[in-house]
């Protein structure tokens, strides 16, 4: 037998169970840095925490917009489906509340959440609907709960981005182990500074929206 015919074609599913597989690695891998050590882990960290190398990474997420966007697509629509489901409580200050709760919770449950849900990615078609969905959700919640007189009348949606921010900042600090119950302990504070009541003028409220708190680092930075 030749030495030509002696050689057998490769099986036509390996490389696509190869790529398959890495694929899968380099988001676990990505999914637990972010969780662990923030947004910003770098491109080279999370290789090596997957087990491939460079050109592996960047052959199936080119930016690490990508990356981000796939890694937390579900994490999206969970948040966006929070505002829904809150929504439908009939319960105006109920349904605010729990919106609060449960996407500080995320926050708590994951560091990366943050900066990738408040961060935009104009050319992320599901990721930019899925923001969108939210912040929709947020503004109807916030008018219902005025609306109702259980929220405070100048509670405005940029006062919900400054709690997000400042729950994040809260995780950051706090010692291991701490986060989820700082979290919580913030967050009973501020909603009942949001209450309805006795309450004296606040300035007035920033130009804030989702997409105006983080800037995207693009490209294969990191």
């Amino acid at each position: 037998m030749s030495t030509r015919s002696s050689r057998l074609p490769a099986a036509p599913g390996r490389p696509r169970s190869d790529a398959a597989r890495n694929r899968a690695r380099l988001l676990q891998a990505a999914g637990e840095a972010f969780a662990t050590a923030g947004f910003d882990v770098p491109m080279a960290a999370i290789a090596r925490r997957a087990g491939v190398g460079m050109a592996t990474l960047y052959r199936h997420f080119p930016t690490r917009e990508q990356l981000v966007t796939e890694v937390f697509a579900d994490r999206f629509q969970a948040c966006a489906a929070v505002a829904d489901e809150a929504f439908a409580d009939d319960d105006p200050w109920r349904g605010f509340c729990t919106l609060v709760t449960k996407v500080s919770a995320m926050q708590a449950a994951d560091r990366g959440f943050t900066a990738a849900f408040l961060t935009a990615y104009p050319d992320a078609v599901d990721h930019e609907q899925a923001r969108a969905r939210a912040e929709d959700g947020f503004v109807r919640l916030i008018d219902r709960a005025v609306a109702a007189g259980a929220l405070r009348p100048d509670f405005a949606v940029a006062d919900l981005m400054l709690l997000l921010v400042a729950n994040d900042a809260v995780i950051a600090a706090a010692p291991a182990g701490q986060a989820p119950a700082a979290s919580r302990r913030l967050v009973a504070y501020l909603l009942q500074s949001f209450a309805a009541g006795h309450t004296r003028p606040l300035p007035p409220p920033p130009r804030l929206r989702l997409h105006h708190v983080h800037q995207p680092r693009t490209g294969r930075s990191g």
